[in-house]
Parts: C-alpha cells; structure tokens; sequence
C-alpha cells in the first residue's frame, strides 16, 4: 500500500500537470482561433464592424493570451515553490525564529506568506496595466493612482480581513471537531457585511460617484424599473475614465437600497434606448434572482470545502505530503489553511466549464428579459458596441469559451436577441 504522503505528493504533481497541460492546450487554440481569423471580419458584423476593430481585437487578445503563458508558468513555478520545494515551510520556520507558536506567530505566517505572492505577481500586474492596456489605449491609469489604488487596497485589506482572519484561526482551534461549521456561518455573514458596506465605504476610497445629471436618461430608467418592480435609492456614475476606457453599469447594494451604477465611459458611448436596454439586462438578473442563486450556491461550495479543509487539517500526510513539517508545539491552522488555497485552484478547475455555462445561460435570460421589456434592437447595438469598445474578439475558440467565458460570445446573443 502507498504511503499516504507519497500519494499526496504524487497528486499534487498529476494533478498540476494536467491542469497546465490543459490550460496550454485551450490557450493554443484560443491563439490559434483568433489568428486564424483575424483578416476577414465574420460575416454577421460585416456592416456593423470594421476591419481595423476587428484587427484590433484580435491583436488585444493575441496579446493577452502570451502574457496569460507567463502567468501560468509564474503560477505553477510559484506553486512548486511553495510546497515541494519547501518554501511554505521553510516561511513557518522563519516566523517561528522571530516570535512563539501561537495566534499571533499564525497571523503573521499568513500575512508573510500574502505579501510575498503579491509581490511575485506585482511585475506582471504592472505590465499588464502600463504594457497591454496602454499599447491598446485602454489604460488611463497614472502611476501615482496606481501606487494609490495599491496602498488603499492593502490598508482596506487589513482592516477588513484582519478580524476575519483571526476569527477564523480561533474558531480552528477552540471550535471543536465542527469548527468548520461555525467558521462558514461567520465568513457567510462576513461575505453579506462586506456586500453591505461597501457601496458607501469602501467603493467611494476609490472611485467617485455623482448623481445622474441626465434628466431625460434619469426619467427613462425611473419608468423602466417601476414597470419591472423595482425600486433604486439613487442613479450614479462613476469616473471608471480615471482608470480605463472600458465601460459597464452595475447594480450595488441589497433591497430598497440598491443603487444603479453607470460608467461615465458607457454615458458617453450609448444613446438613451441602448442605455435603457443595458439598465433592462441587469435588472434581469435580479428578476431571475441570478444573484441569490450565485450566493446560494458560492455559501454551499464553501461549506463543502470548508468541511474537506476540517478532515484534511487533521491529516498528518496532507502536510508532509505538500512539502511541509507540521509544528510539532502549537498550533497547525494557517498552515493547513495556506495549503488549501494553494491545491484547491488546481482540482476545481476541471469543474470550471460548469459555473461558466451556468453563468452563460444567466446572461441569456437576462437578455431576453430585456428584449421584452425594452427596445431588442437597441440591446443588440448597445452589445455590439460595447464589444468593440472593449476589444472582445468577436471570434473565440468554442472550447476556450466553455472554460472561461462568464459571457456568451457576440455572435450567440446577438442571434439569440434577434430571434
């Protein structure tokens, strides 16, 4: 019989081998797609899109795809550092030199370990941001907001996930055989304070919101939401400019507080009946209560994982096996939940393709409940332009799409709204 630590070794190696190897494959085809059909524009947008914004397209994906091969070999190098190779362990080590086995040794280990990831990533992000979204004109962000942006993460990071932190390593280690239990019951009601306070706490510390200045725009979305139902306790824009030249609108908030959100890049690019088909598509979600089924089903998965973390935790091999020593005084929680967030991207994965559908399917409901209840015609043009506007290849691979795509391709909605 294998030893279990081997097998968990040996687990690990497989699994994170197949999960690159599929992740080079679908990139592959997704370049090759792409490329493949960069010099003709697809027959259904032959009037609506020119050659240069397809072009364009297809190029932002292009370029996109090759840095997203960098970040796959960064993940799985970081990930082979972190366990096999001892890095975690040896991170353990060095915070136990500098202080006792406890609570607070734990929260630094976790924060250590943040830190460090977050700069391993830190390059990447930043060619990302002033490489592939300026080369594009997409990006609108200065260094001085990006430095601002990052500081006020870090600082509403701590301030936020501090307690949480705590509450939960506490709960691993005072809560008995069902801690798990009563650590997803406190991060459930954590996930809804958080959704609460941030339209009013924690948006604004980074993007403004004004009132909507549009009387007629104002007036048009007032009467769409009262025939649907629903009621807004404000509409807003947001300076997204100041960032991106993408755009979007959003709903924030929970019951009568909800508040409707623009871009001011969408305000500038939509005539009033496309705005109103966009405001329609959102309020759709919420008719088809896509949002409570999303959090049914987030709560119900991290109740799963939270119980496989509770049986692992307690598994000597489940250390040993991911190439670390488990303390052998003092507690064991931050380790075992580090681990767990490192391997449990890498099974999950696999299941990906069926969160993606489902969410497809969301969004073709929430366009048919728009095309019925506002123009169909003008929800198609608005979808088209905001798919030239944000560089969306209107020519994705179909086996990429099913692994990634949150939203159907172009071509799918906009048949299905014309039908």
């Amino acid at each position: 019989m294998m030893n279990p630590s081997l097998a968990m070794t040996l687990a690990l190696a497989l699994v994170l081998v197949a999960n690159l190897l599929t992740k080079l494959w679908l990139s592959g085809r997704q370049t090759r797609h792409v490329a493949q059909h960069r010099a003709q524009v697809p027959a259904a947008f032959a009037h609506t899109i020119t050659l240069e914004a397809h072009q364009k397209a297809a190029d932002y994906t292009l370029a996109k795809s090759r840095v997203n091969l960098i970040d796959l070999a960064l993940d799985a190098v970081t990930l082979l550092g972190w366990t096999l190779l001892g890095g975690l362990d040896a991170l353990n080590q060095l915070t136990l030199g500098w202080m006792a086995p406890g609570m607070a040794q734990q929260i630094v280990l976790v924060l250590s370990f943040t830190l460090v990831g977050g700069l391993i990533g830190l390059p990447l992000s930043l060619y990302q941001t002033f490489g592939i979204e300026q080369r594009f004109g997409f990006n609108n962000t200065t260094p001085k907001l990006w430095v601002s942006d990052l500081a006020k993460g870090l600082l509403v990071g701590l301030v936020l996930g501090l307690p949480i932190l705590w509450l939960v390593l506490w709960l691993m280690q005072a809560g008995g055989s069902l801690w798990w239990l009563y650590a997803w019951g406190a991060l459930v009601v954590y996930q809804l304070f958080v959704m609460w306070i941030a339209p009013n706490v924690i948006m604004p510390l980074f993007n403004k919101f004004t009132p909507l200045e549009d009387a007629s725009l104002k007036e048009r979305v007032t009467a769409l939401m009262t025939r649907a139902g629903f009621t807004a306790k404000g509409f807003f824009v947001m300076d997204g400019s100041r960032r991106s030249a993408h755009s979007n609108a959003f709903f924030t908030g929970f019951g009568a507080a909800k508040r409707v959100v623009f871009f001011d890049t969408l305000l500038a690019q939509l005539n009033g009946d496309e705005m109103e088909a966009v405001l329609a598509h959102e309020l759709g979600h919420f008719k088809h209560r896509h949002i409570l089924k999303m959090m049914v089903t987030s709560f119900a998965v991290s109740l799963a994982g939270l119980a496989l973390l509770g049986w692992l935790s307690q598994q000597i091999w489940f250390y040993t096996g991911l190439g670390v020593m488990p303390n052998l005084t003092g507690g064991n929680d931050a380790l075992a939940l580090l681990l767990f967030m490192l391997v449990l991207p890498l099974f999950t994965f696999f299941v990906s393709p069926l969160s993606a559908r489902r969410s497809r399917k969301f969004e073709f409901e929430a366009d048919a409940y728009a095309a019925a209840n506002s123009n169909g015609q003008a929800l198609g043009s608005a979808l088209l332009k905001l798919y030239q506007d944000n560089a969306s290849t209107l020519t994705p691979d179909p086996w990429y799409v099913a692994f990634y795509y949150s939203h159907p391709p172009a071509s799918q909605r906009l048949a299905r709204i014309n039908a």
